[in-house]
């Protein structure tokens, strides 16, 4: 098993489709400096086969970020971890949680539950060619795969193929029946299931992912496991990951119009390059989230940012009167 800091997943913000690109990373992070970051599923296919290198781009800033890889074919991922190694990345994160149509038609996300040693050959051959760590984000279970003893067949082989972290979803897949936004929903999280298996394997870092919004739900899980990953509260409410930064690390709780201030330097470095703001400015609309005019900011960046030349300016705009409010 690698050998691993524990501590370095105890705060992780989880890999999101068309959510956590480069732009948004780059924002979580100077939202908290010590989470560990993920980026969007990757598949290998489109590293290997594809040569689509662009999708290994990321800032320096970004650091401790993992690669997340998707695809079943043990020489491939291999290819593609190695290239992801060669990029830069601090860990290379195999997708075996993923339920949407796309990735089981590919063979790979949640339904590759269902074949664990298949999975463990996959680790073993990225784990022999990188010298990061390799890890693996999974389900409680999948379909009719509804015991324990399933999740506890997949961990036991994950352990023998060399894994020392597992990220856990709380919550079943379900692969036939239901969409992705339902099986968001349901089947209920069992939290317990995931509890169960640190205790059964300690020598295991074990992440807890699914449903997890607050910073005193993060402590209570803390008291159960090593680390815990938020998901959909971050990108819709990014300044809880301020909030828990200051409570787990001690950091001092910057204000929102700093984080954005902070923001400039790289917004107007993407748009000398070529880059839209509204590619930017798509991940920071929940930044206010709960605050007096919060609305209004969302309004002036969503109508705004997709307009030719909009800069800065735009983003000036829009909090002037959130700091009028103050």
């Amino acid at each position: 098993m690698q050998s691993i800091d524990p501590s370095a997943f105890r705060l992780t913000v989880a890999p999101m489709m068309d959510w956590t690109d480069r732009h948004c990373r780059y924002f979580h992070r100077l939202l908290s400096p010590h989470a560990r970051l993920y980026t969007e599923m990757v598949t290998s296919a489109a590293l290997v086969r594809g040569n689509q290198i662009r999708l290994l781009e990321h800032s320096h800033e970004e650091h401790p970020v993992a690669l997340q890889l998707g695809g079943s074919d043990p020489v491939e991922l291999a290819k593609a971890a190695v290239m992801g190694a060669e990029a830069g990345y601090d860990e290379i994160n195999l997708n075996v949680g993923c339920p949407s149509d796309r990735v089981q038609s590919g063979k790979f996300g949640a339904c590759l539950m269902r074949e664990p040693a298949l999975v463990g050959e996959c680790v073993r051959a990225m784990a022999g060619v990188v010298d990061i760590p390799v890890t693996v984000k999974c389900r409680i279970g999948v379909d009719d795969q509804d015991e324990y003893a399933d999740l506890q067949r997949f961990t036991t082989t994950m352990i023998e193929a060399g894994v020392g972290i597992l990220v856990v979803h709380a919550r079943k897949a379900w692969l036939e029946g239901l969409s992705p936004k339902e099986n968001r929903e349901i089947p209920p999280l069992d939290y317990e299931r995931v509890y169960r298996l640190k205790r059964e394997f300690p020598e295991l870092t074990v992440v807890i992912n699914g449903g997890i919004t607050t910073v005193e739900a993060v402590r209570e899980h803390l008291g159960q496991v090593d680390g815990v990953m938020i998901g959909r509260a971050a990108y819709h409410d990014p300044f809880v990951l301020a909030k828990l930064e200051a409570d787990l690390y001690g950091t001092p709780l910057p204000e929102r119009g700093e984080v954005l201030e902070r923001m400039r330097i790289y917004i107007e470095a993407e748009l000398a390059r070529g880059g839209q703001l509204k590619h930017i400015t798509r991940h920071i609309l929940g930044l206010y989230q709960g605050e007096p005019g919060a609305r209004g900011f969302r309004r002036q960046l969503s109508e705004g940012a997709h307009l030719p030349g909009a800069d800065w300016g735009l983003i000036e705009a829009a909090m002037a009167p959130l700091r009028q409010a103050a």
